[in-house]
């Protein structure tokens, strides 16, 4: 194919949160026009950019001009009434795009949040690196529903978060499939491990490729209940970087500051650092890239993780914050030949296979490590990092051999081919987890459902009697008269906003929960025997409108 370079060895990615909200996010314009020079001058150049929280096309083109000698080719993605804020950015042309918009995706009713409203779902593009029919890279970018009640059991979010990782799982499959390199890029906010994770990790070929490389990093905050259980140590916000590649949350970034110390920075005033030993209890990691091998059998070998690292941590050189409320998180994909016998391929870290300084080193940029101010309970904290009661990087750290060894790339390689033979699948419980909340999300809705349609029955109701009021109002009384129209024409106009909510909101979500519910049940009984039959998809719920053809 004309126009394309010599086949790439490796591809840089990023994915990163810009928060570009506009109106609300501070210096918007100032920090997004940072990190398009920042994409610009990176070393190594990024290949592919997967960008969250870009609200605004003036952004987008914004990025584009600083970044268009390495990035020629882009999308910036159309969704709903406020827009999605996804776009992507690649070094190679881009063949197709779609923009998929998520079945379940927020409530209308919550205006103040906002998810609904901007339709979130994931920006797709399909970008050939290659002549031969299997050099396509099938790039999937996403900002999943925020977890504005924190994941607690009764979280109402909880089961749309789940039906997106869902949605996304079938998607990367689906590509996986054609034998194409997948990527899932962007913010999940979800933690490592959990079930959202699992769902994508579990139903698609594709890894995490931060867990590749640090089998052992955290599991969310050092106060959530699952990284508790493995009682470690709070770590330090440089071991949250460099081996948690917590890139939300932490001391590092300025926009976690309290307002008096983001006081401390501004144009004009001198850089305020943080020692790397800060403790960090409440770094944690949203952002993801997840990364297939494309077809190891047609290619000859497969595409293997050979970095992985929190990125664009510098600060903006005249404003001194960082250029984001998240940091990127950026990964090398290396292509490595499969051999079914011979020796084994080197190891990432010996000659043949360096990595960048950057991987190993601590990041040297402005800014780089310039967090929170230090605060008088940094005296109280001394000996405690002196005695272990914090996680932190050693001088020389020896990984184990059997980290060494799941991080060769043949291991990778291999991992994926005994994958595709025998595919990680879900336990049936996980799919009982997932059928309680579709079940528990269901009757909420219903009940809502009830309460508005109701709602709108007894405005038209008072609306009657108010105008039956105004009619009997004696003369003179034209301010009863007056309080009696006001009363029935607002009550009229809320009555009606729940009316179409109850007949189009809730009545689609519900049907999409169907859908949803259907989908599950399948997979569960395909896996752990039977199969739905004709009829039974729809639950003890379904009723007369199940899958009879109607």
């Amino acid at each position: 194919m004309q126009g394309l370079p010599d086949l790439p060895d490796e591809i840089n990615l990023v994915t990163l949160n810009c928060w570009g909200l506009k109106y609300i996010s501070k210096l918007r314009r100032e920090r997004l026009a940072e990190i398009g020079r920042q994409l610009a001058i990176a070393s190594p150049q990024p290949h592919i950019v997967a960008l969250q929280e870009c609200w605004t096309q003036e952004d987008y083109h914004s990025i584009r001009r600083q970044t268009r000698f390495i990035l020629p080719y882009g999308k910036f993605y159309h969704s709903a009434a406020l827009g999605g804020g996804l776009a992507i950015l690649s070094r190679w042309p881009i063949e197709e795009s779609s923009m998929y918009r998520y079945p379940l995706n927020g409530r209308p009713t919550a205006f103040w949040r906002g998810d609904w409203y901007v339709g979130k779902g994931i920006a797709y593009a399909r970008i050939r690196y290659g002549p031969d029919a299997k050099h396509v890279i099938e790039v999937f970018n996403t900002h999943t529903h925020a977890p504005y009640e924190g994941g607690k059991p009764n979280d109402t979010y909880l089961c749309h978060r789940t039906a997106q990782s869902w949605e996304m799982a079938k998607l990367l499959r689906g590509a996986a499939e054609r034998g194409h390199l997948v990527l899932a890029m962007g913010d999940f906010n979800m933690i490592p491990m959990s079930l959202e994770h699992q769902l994508v990790t579990a139903l698609a070929p594709v890894r995490d490729v931060w867990r590749v490389l640090h089998p052992d990093s955290s599991l969310g905050p050092s106060h959530h209940p699952v990284e508790e259980a493995r009682r470690r140590p709070i770590p330090t916000a440089e071991f949250n970087i460099h081996e948690n590649g917590a890139a939300s949350d932490g001391p590092y970034n300025t926009w976690r500051w309290t307002k008096s110390q983001q006081k401390l920075i501004g144009p004009g005033k001198p850089p305020v650092t943080v020692p790397p030993d800060t403790p960090d209890p409440l770094g944690k990691r949203l952002d993801y890239i997840f990364a297939g091998s494309g077809d190891i059998h047609a290619l000859g070998g497969g595409w293997v993780v050979k970095r992985a690292n929190v990125g664009m941590m510098m600060r903006h050189p005249e404003l001194g914050c960082s250029l984001s409320d998240h940091f990127a998180v950026e990964a090398t994909l290396a292509f490595h030949p499969f051999r079914q016998s011979g020796p084994s391929p080197p190891l990432p870290g010996s000659h043949s296979n360096t990595v960048s300084n950057r991987d190993s080193t601590t990041p040297t940029a402005a800014g780089t490590h310039d967090p929170v101010p230090t605060t008088p309970e940094k005296s109280t904290t001394d000996s405690a990092l002196h005695n272990g009661a914090y996680l932190q990087l050693q001088q020389s750290p020896t990984p184990s051999l059997a980290h060494l060894a799941e991080t060769t790339y043949h291991a990778q390689l291999a991992s994926f081919l005994s994958s595709s033979s025998s595919p990680d699948t879900l336990p049936s419980t996980a799919y009982e987890t997932i059928l309680s909340l579709i079940k528990s999300y269901t009757a909420r809705e219903e009940r809502q459902l009830t309460w508005r349609a109701r709602h709108f029955f007894a405005s038209l109701l008072v609306t009657a009697a108010c105008l039956v009021g105004v009619w009997f109002t004696p003369c003179g009384k034209n301010y009863v008269s007056f309080i009696l129209m006001l009363v029935s024409t607002l009550g009229l106009a809320a009555g009606t906003v729940d009316g179409l909510m109850a007949l189009l909101f809730f009545r689609s979500e519900l049907k999409a929960l169907r859908e949803f519910e259907w989908e599950v049940r399948n997979a569960k009984d395909l896996l752990f025997g039977g199969g739905v039959q004709e009829g039974q998809g729809g639950g003890d719920w379904d009723g007369a409108e199940g899958e009879r053809g109607w």
